[in-house]
């Protein structure tokens, strides 16, 4: 094998490897981000802590990554196409790991909820978290196939998820208003719900930015948003 030959290898193997670890990761969030839903939905405590614990595998991952991104800059100065892989990689891997981050501040949020929580409250919540769960599940399959336009589908879904946290949103405000006394569960409740809204938001980043790998330009337009929340 010449000088060059193994060159090109090296580096072939060094692109495979990143992108590699960029799909171990996603697997990682996608588990992590169902495992928080279905413990919100069944105020599962015992499963709120493991999620927890589990975060670390995530952001072990994603230093490696950067670690990995590091050296193909320096050593590679790569152009073009692996230039925006390169690129991309890191800034999904960035909304990885804050989408993992979210997952986390959702089980952290359990730890004081009741197990008897309205059903409407917890339906919307259900949706809400399915939605975004499937998301995420199309956004890494998007990534896989390197389909542009799953990836606009995908960017355009956000305003769905908009919708439908401004209807959880509510129910949470419901719930307040039927007894003062609820203020710090409802409290707890709005930040599960805007934590789930801000993982739709990464996902979206993510959608972005395999369109920018795939067509090396970004997605025309503004992101669509959902109706604006109303308390009342």
């Amino acid at each position: 094998m010449s000088e060059i030959t193994h060159i090109v290898k090296s580096y072939e193997d060094e692109l495979q490897s990143l992108n590699d670890n960029l799909i171990k990761m996603g697997s990682l969030v996608e588990a992590q981000l169902t495992d928080s839903m279905e413990a919100i939905i069944k105020v599962d405590k015992e499963a709120a802590e493991n999620i927890i614990k589990n975060d670390e595998k995530i952001n072990e991952l994603r230093a490696t990554i950067e670690e990995q991104i590091v050296t193909v800059l320096v050593k590679r100065a790569p152009m073009a196409i692996d230039l925006r892989l390169t690129i991309s990689t890191l800034k999904i891997s960035s909304d990885l790991e804050r989408i993992g981050d979210l997952a986390k501040s959702v089980a952290k949020k359990i730890k004081p909820l009741p197990r008897d929580l309205p059903e409407e409250l917890i339906a919307s919540l259900k949706r809400l978290g399915e939605l975004v769960q499937r998301q995420l599940k199309d956004v890494l399959d998007a990534y896989l196939n390197q389909s542009k336009e799953a990836a606009v589908k995908i960017w355009k879904s956000d305003e769905r998820v908009d919708d439908l946290t401004h209807i959880a949103m509510n129910e949470v405000a419901n719930f307040l208003s039927k007894d003062k006394k609820n203020l710090d569960l409802a409290t707890h409740l709005l930040f599960v719900t805007k934590n789930i809204e801000r993982a739709g938001d990464h996902i979206t980043n993510i959608a972005e930015a395999l369109f920018y790998l795939i067509e090396g330009e970004h997605i025309e337009g503004a992101r669509p948003k959902g109706k604006d929340f109303d308390p009342n």
